[in-house]
């Protein structure tokens, strides 16, 4: 048993684990197949999950659920990092912590189980791995919006000021710069700040800083 699923084909399995640095046969076609099986399955969970969302939202939340992050997020999860077959090369560079190799690898896991046990079995495996990210999604008209564009749609729509940005300080070492940003309301009087590795980051964390404090007021 692995992720949920005992598999009658153990070397759907092995192949599925196994990145191209290694040689054939590995995981590449798998992939292929995974992805278009991940996108359905996303695809009929959000049309249930929000009946009455128009397709813009939906295409927007389901490219949030599938997007590369995300897959390596729940490859993380399900601990399939250490069980990848990887190259000397790819082992070196720590391949198996990279969110492209562990996304990768998350779609022809799918794909395995899918050819290993069919469509329904495959479904039922994978859909709790996205359950989480599902439910805490934010309302359809919000989902895909960063922080920036919330707080300056929730202004405009009150016919408030826009924010005002600053940078506070910029610190660290060339590779891991740290930025930190106000964000100043004048209505409502508010300030919050943010941190990141970059100034749009920051700004992004202070603005969704600001955000839950006047959505929660």
């Amino acid at each position: 048993m692995f992720a949920g699923h005992a598999f009658a084909a153990p070397e759907l399995l092995a192949q599925a684990l196994t990145h191209r640095s290694v040689g054939s046969p590995n995981n590449e076609r798998l992939e292929f197949l995974g992805d278009a099986l991940v996108n359905q399955f996303i695809a009929e969970a959000l049309y249930r999950h929000w009946p009455k969302a128009d397709e813009g939202a939906l295409t927007r939340a389901r490219a949030e659920l599938v997007r590369e992050s995300a897959l390596a997020g729940i490859a993380r999860s399900l601990e399939l990092g250490p069980r990848l077959l990887l190259g000397p090369g790819e082992m070196k560079t720590g391949g198996h912590r990279r969110d492209s190799i562990l996304a990768d690898a998350l779609e022809a896991l799918v794909a395995a189980i899918y050819l290993d046990a069919g469509f329904e079995a495959c479904r039922a495996v994978v859909l709790p791995w996205f359950a989480p990210l599902i439910a805490a999604l934010p309302p359809p008209n919000k989902v895909g919006k960063d922080a920036k564009t919330r707080l300056q749609e929730w202004l405009q729509a009150r016919q408030h000021p826009l924010p005002a940005y600053a940078l506070l300080h910029e610190g660290g070492e060339d590779h891991a710069r740290v930025f930190r940003v106000s964000c100043t309301l004048a209505v409502p009087a508010l300030r919050t700040e943010g941190e990141g590795s970059s100034r749009r980051a920051a700004e992004q964390q202070a603005a969704e800083a600001a955000l839950s404090q006047i959505e929660d007021a």
